[in-house]
């Protein structure tokens, strides 16, 4: 993995460690305190905003702030950036701009402070991985890489991990039928084994992603994406178990058979 060049590029290496820095101090802390949105939401977070407004507005930061960066770059149409930038958008296009869309609920509500602390992360995370695959990354300058091991895997891991993230919404989606309300336990698919399928899928995406790109934004990402979802799964499947007796017991949070 290419070393970073902190002296030569100052501002990026402050935004890199404004991420390290946020994954750090979120992880242990989101153990204590769930973050206030879904169906964790409850008053006395400030004032909010409508949910799905609240996520196109937290999520477009990533894929815009990757996508300006990347073309600013001399490499922007080598190859293997191309791959990793269609990765990028592939998950974050979806994201950000249809998938809040389809959520159901109307009415729904998201504190705003945690919108702003999202469009901060994606402003950073989104510019650091674009500039990362275009201008720190000289492996991926050469057709070489299209054939290592390393990049060939890391894809088939993403591209696994996106597979069980969108498989895991679109269950959650049609749980309940139109005009329904409430919470229902969902089966089908990874639910089998784990609470939260789709954050466990988003996890590997970002994994994969790090792999293929083999660079030190992409591995912080995917050990943030970790410390972010793994305690708020931890929450969900304490919530399940409070909310329904009948909750399956052998099901696990995120880890199938571990955790």
């Amino acid at each position: 993995m290419p070393a970073f060049p902190f002296e030569q590029y100052p501002l990026y290496a402050w935004a890199l460690v404004f991420v390290v820095a946020f994954g750090a101090l979120s992880f242990p802390a989101l153990f204590f305190v769930t973050a206030p949105y879904g169906r964790h939401f409850r008053e006395g977070w400030g004032p909010t905003i409508p949910a799905k407004l609240g996520w196109i507005l937290m999520e477009a930061p990533s894929p815009i702030g990757f996508a300006f960066m990347f073309f600013q770059s001399e490499h922007a149409f080598d190859s293997a950036p191309l791959v990793m930038l269609g990765l990028w958008q592939t998950h974050y296009v979806w994201r950000s701009f249809i998938f809040p869309l389809l959520m159901r609920g109307k009415g729904k509500r998201k504190p705003l402070m945690t919108v702003v602390l999202a469009i901060l992360f994606n402003c950073c995370n989104g510019a650091l991985n674009g500039f990362a695959v275009t201008e720190l990354a000289p492996h991926l300058w050469t057709n070489e890489w299209l054939t290592d091991p390393r990049f060939l895997g890391g894809l088939a891991v993403f591209f696994f991990g996106w597979a069980m993230n969108h498989h895991s919404d679109h269950l959650l989606r049609n749980l309940r039928k139109p005009g329904e309300t409430g919470y229902k336990i969902p089966h089908g698919g990874a639910f089998r084994w784990v609470t939260s399928p789709n954050y466990l899928g988003e996890i590997i995406e970002w994994f994969g992603f790090a792999l293929a790109a083999w660079t030190i934004p992409g591995l912080v990402f995917a050990l943030f994406t970790t410390a972010n979802l793994l305690p708020r799964a931890i929450s969900h499947h304490r919530w399940y178990h409070e909310k329904f007796e009948d909750y399956p017991k052998t099901r696990k949070a995120i880890v199938p058979f571990l955790l």
